[in-house]
């Protein structure tokens, strides 16, 4: 499961996740639901669970500023993409290093992983309020608040992804032993 050494394998995976990482936003603004559930964080997260954590970082600190530059979202100024991106990196790792120590216990290392994250995001959420001189606390306020529907979907949706990926198609993941 955390000693996989096939490099094809997590090449094809990982330009799904990050192909799904760029069109799932897509296809959530297109319906109008975009920024609220932050569904590039889906992929991003459960990338975590699948591949090493080199890839796994790698990809979550690309994906949003592919998308920046292809589609203009997030935003390159003010630097949402930039926090995002980084948000994804400590995402996707904490998820990775987690599960590994724990023995592939999915819970507590999805539920760290997203507080890990939004701590990240928060953080810096507040260092580029105090930057372009906006309220911090509301800032934080509100990128607190806005997330809140994403991380219910993250919480809803990744264990099941994960579950259901490790009964299809258990040559995604190797025993931990």
């Amino acid at each position: 499961m955390c000693t996989d050494t096939n490099r094809l394998r997590h090449l094809v995976v990982n330009a799904m996740i990050m192909a799904i990482g760029l069109t799932l936003p897509m296809a959530f603004h297109a319906v109008g639901l975009g920024s609220k559930f932050t569904p590039m964080l889906l992929p991003l997260l459960l990338n975590g669970f699948l591949s090493p954590l080199a890839w796994a970082v790698a990809v979550g600190g690309l994906t949003p500023l592919v998308s920046a530059f292809a589609t203009g979202m997030p935003p390159l100024y003010p630097p949402v993409a930039f926090i995002m991106s980084v948000e994804c990196m400590v995402l996707a790792g904490t998820a990775r290093i987690l599960f590994c120590a724990t023995r592939g216990r999915l819970w507590p290392s999805l539920v760290a992983a997203i507080v890990c994250g939004r701590a990240v995001s928060l953080s810096l959420s507040w260092f580029a309020a105090a930057y372009l001189d906006l309220p911090q606390r509301l800032s934080v306020l509100a990128s607190l608040v806005q997330g809140l529907p994403g991380i219910a979907l993250q919480l809803s949706v990744v264990p099941l992804a994960v579950t259901l990926i490790h009964r299809r198609h258990s040559l995604l993941f190797e025993d931990a032993s």
